[in-house]
């Protein structure tokens, strides 16, 4: 990894969590019985009002935010973290298979909370911001729980680009792929993304498999 890219992902990662904690706040406030805005969620955060408002630039960008931590997320956060054995094909359809049917039954929220990202990223872009944080990219956390017993068989790059495929196979996003672009109904949508998420992680195992990790230190001869 170059300076320029450890920067960026410092970066990116001090973005997630200060984002992270004004959700956590607002979502404490609603907890004890307050109405959060952004302005009180920035406070109970100790990030000031300007920084939390180019995270949530209306109130609907952050009550959006805060819906989605409960219920729906936090049977998934149980979930993932049940998980056990080695099997990897059957943690990642557990887990994608569960969240998908989630997210066509819960459909027009998870639509509505598409656009409210889509117009912060374009809020946030136009006060300057090259790489807005808009979400908190609850998926990548899940998958990187997944695939932990094949940690070991995998570079850093080859699991960043297996997990970065993965992603592409579940949530809002693939949802709308499956049924506005290819016209699927919900059952032949989700089979799809399941096939999909199933020959990726064997293609990325493969992968592993055929360019083994070589031993640190170990020299080339």
């Amino acid at each position: 990894m170059t300076r320029a890219s450890a920067h960026r992902d410092v970066r990116a990662n001090q973005k997630e969590r200060t984002r992270a904690a004004i959700v956590e706040a607002a979502a404490r406030l609603l907890r004890e019985g307050a109405e959060p805005t952004v302005a009180t969620a920035a406070e109970a955060a100790k990030v000031s009002r300007a920084t939390a408002y180019r995270y949530f630039p209306t109130p609907e960008s952050l009550n959006v935010e805060v819906a989605s931590v409960t219920p729906t997320y936090a049977a998934m956060e149980d979930l993932v973290a049940s998980l056990e054995g080695d099997d990897i094909e059957a943690r990642l359809l557990k887990v994608l298979a569960t969240f998908n049917a989630t997210s066509f039954d819960d459909e027009a929220r998870l639509r509505m909370a598409l656009k409210v990202y889509l117009d912060t990223w374009f809020a946030n872009r136009a006060l300057g911001d090259k790489a807005p944080a808009v979400r908190e990219g609850r998926r990548m956390r899940w998958l990187e729980h997944v695939l932990a017993p094949v940690r070991g068989r995998l570079t850093k790059a080859q699991l960043r680009k297996l997990e970065a495929a993965l992603a592409l196979t579940v949530g809002v996003d693939a949802l709308v792929v499956m049924k506005d672009v290819c016209r699927l109904n919900e059952k032949e949508a989700q089979d799809v993304l399941l096939w999909a998420a199933q020959a990726l992680l064997r293609a990325g195992l493969d992968e592993a498999a055929a360019k083994p990790r070589r031993a640190k230190g170990k020299s080339r001869t």
